[in-house]
C-alpha cells in the first residue's frame, strides 16, 4: 500500500492589509482559516516596535505567531479541525479560541497579510496547494483598508490614517516582499481561476488516490 499523504492542503493567500483577501475567499466557498487570529497580544516583550515610540508594528511578520499558524493548517490537513484563537484586533488580544472544522475537503484556504511568511513551511510539510498574493492600485487599496477599518472600529482614527498612509506607500514593496518569498501575484479574477484550477485537481488526485487504494487492499488481502 502506498504511503499515507494528507487528503487535504492549504491554499495560502496573502497581499496588502484591505486587498480584498478576506471576501475573496469567501466567494470560493472553501473552508477559511483566518490566520489574523494568531496574532501576539499586547504587552508581549517579543512584539516589534515603530521607530519613536509610537507603539507596537503590527505590519511586521514579528507581530504574528507564525509556528502557531503552521501547526494550526498542518492539523486541519491532518484530521479535519483545529484550535483556533479568537483574536480582538480592537484591543490587541485574544478573547478565547474556538473549534474549526473543515468536514472533508481536499482543499481550503488560509488568508492573511502573513501567509506568505509560511509558504516555506508549508512547502517542506508537503501541505501546500497554493500561495497567491492579491494586488491591485494602491490608492484603492488604501480606500476600502481605510472604510473597512474605520466602520470595525480596530484602532483610533489617528493610527489608523497614518498606518493606512504608510502602507499606501510600503504596498508595492509589500507585494514584492510576498512574490519573492513564493506567491503568485495576480488580481481576484485570476486568483478565482487558480483556485477553482487546484480545486479540480485535488478532487481528480483524491478520487485516484482512493481507487488505487482499494486496488492495493484487495490485493494484499
Amino acid at each position: 500500500m502506498t504511503p499515507h499523504l494528507p487528503r487535504t492542503r492549504v491554499i495560502l493567500l496573502t497581499g496588502p492589509s484591505g486587498s480584498g483577501k478576506s471576501s475573496l475567499a469567501a466567494r470560493t466557498g472553501l473552508p477559511v482559516l483566518n490566520l489574523d487570529d494568531f496574532y501576539k497580544e499586547a504587552g508581549d516583550p517579543t512584539l516589534p516596535q515603530l521607530p519613536g515610540g509610537a507603539g507596537a508594528d503590527w505590519d511586521s511578520p514579528r507581530s504574528w505567531d507564525s509556528a502557531a499558524a503552521v501547526a494550526a493548517i498542518a492539523e486541519l490537513c491532518r484530521t479535519s479541525r483545529t484550535s483556533v484563537p479568537l483574536y480582538d484586533i480592537a484591543t490587541s488580544s485574544r478573547r478565547g479560541e474556538e473549534q474549526l472544522d473543515i468536514g472533508r475537503t481536499p482543499l481550503f484556504i488560509a488568508e492573511g497579510i502573513f501567509a506568505a511568511d509560511i509558504i516555506g513551511a508549508c512547502r517542506e510539510l508537503g501541505l501546500l496547494a497554493d500561495a497567491i498574493c492579491l494586488r491591485g492600485h494602491p490608492s484603492t487599496t488604501f480606500r476600502r483598508r481605510l472604510l473597512r477599518d474605520l466602520r470595525e472600529g480596530r484602532k483610533p482614527v489617528p493610527y489608523l490614517i497614518r498606518r493606512g498612509l504608510r502602507l499606501l506607500r510600503a504596498e508595492r514593496s509589500i507585494v514584492a516582499r510576498h512574490t519573492a518569498l513564493g506567491a503568485y501575484a495576480c488580481g481576484k479574477d485570476a486568483a478565482m481561476g487558480r483556485i477553482a484550477s487546484a480545486a479540480a485537481g485535488r478532487r481528480e488526485k483524491a478520487c485516484m488516490k482512493d481507487v488505487k487504494d482499494m486496488k492495493d487492499m484487495k490485493e494484499t488481502a
